[in-house]
C-alpha cells in the first residue's frame, strides 16, 4: 500500500526517497548509517555526501533537507530511534514535505508525534487477488486463463501482502504448465524467503501476541 501510494504521489515532490525493510536494515552493522546515505543519494544526485556515523548523518540531513519539499516512505519501522534518525521532525524538512512510516508498532509513531495514524485492515479475498495479479502479471497477460491456479496460490499465501508479492514475482512470465509445478512446490516445500520474513516478523512480537501462533 505505501508503495502504492508512494508511486502514484512521488511526481508531486521535488525528492523522493523510498527507504525498504528499516527495521532488517538497521539491524546490520552500520545500517543506520548506510540508510542515512541512501536517503542523501535520493535527495542529492550529484556528488553525495557520505556520512560515517549517526549523529553526523543526522546534522547533513537536516542541512540538506531543509529547505526542499521531500516525500520519504520509511517501510518497516519497529524503534523510535530508527524514526530519530532518519526523519527527526518538522523541521528537517521544507514546506509541504510528506514523511509515510510503516510499522507494525504504533506506539514509536506516537512516541514520535506523527499527525495521523492509519491501520490497514486484513486484505480481503478481492485486494488479495489485485495485489497479486500486480505482481504476477504486470498487466501482461490476462488473467482469466490462470485464474483457478492464481486462486490456489492465494489460498496458499492466506492473505499475507509478504507472500503474495514473493509468489506473484516468482511465478511472473512462467506458463501455465510451470505453474500447476510451483503450486504443488509450495505446498510440499514452503517458500524459504516468506518464511524468514514471517519469521522476522514474529521475532518481533510482544511474547503475549506469540502465544497466539
Amino acid at each position: 500500500l505505501a508503495k502504492a501510494v508512494y508511486n502514484s504521489i512521488s511526481h508531486k515532490f521535488e525528492h523522493s526517497c523510498f527507504l525498504v525493510n528499516v527495521r532488517e536494515e538497521s539491524f546490520s552493522h552500520g545500517g543506520l548509517v548506510k540508510l542515512q546515505n541512501n536517503f542523501l543519494s535520493k535527495i542529492i544526485e550529484r556528488n553525495p555526501p557520505n556520512v560515517t556515523n549517526v549523529d553526523e548523518g543526522i546534522i547533513v540531513l537536516k542541512q540538506k533537507l531543509s529547505k526542499k519539499r521531500v516525500l520519504l516512505v520509511l517501510d518497516d519501522v519497529d524503534r523510535l530511534d530508527q524514526l530519530r534518525k532518519l526523519a527527526g521532525g518538522c523541521d528537517w524538512f521544507g514546506l509541504r514535505s510528506r514523511i509515510i512510516i510503516t510499522t507494525r508498532d504504533t506506539n514509536c509513531l506516537r512516541a514520535h508525534k506523527v499527525n495521523s495514524i492509519y491501520e490497514v485492515k486484513e486484505l480481503n479475498d478481492e485486494e488479495a487477488l489485485e495485489l497479486f495479479n500486480f505482481n504476477a502479471f504486470k498487466g501482461n497477460i490476462h488473467m482469466d486463463d490462470f485464474f483457478d491456479l492464481a486462486t490456489g496460490v492465494i489460498r496458499y499465501a492466506k492473505g499475507i501482502p509478504l507472500a503474495l508479492e514473493v509468489l506473484g514475482s516468482d511465478l511472473c512470465s512462467k506458463n501455465k504448465d510451470e505453474w500447476k509445478d510451483a503450486l504443488e512446490y509450495y505446498n510440499k516445500y514452503p517458500n524459504q524467503e516468506i518464511q524468514q520474513a514471517l519469521k522476522r516478523s514474529y521475532e518481533t512480537l510482544e511474547d503475549r501476541m506469540k502465544e497466539v501462533f
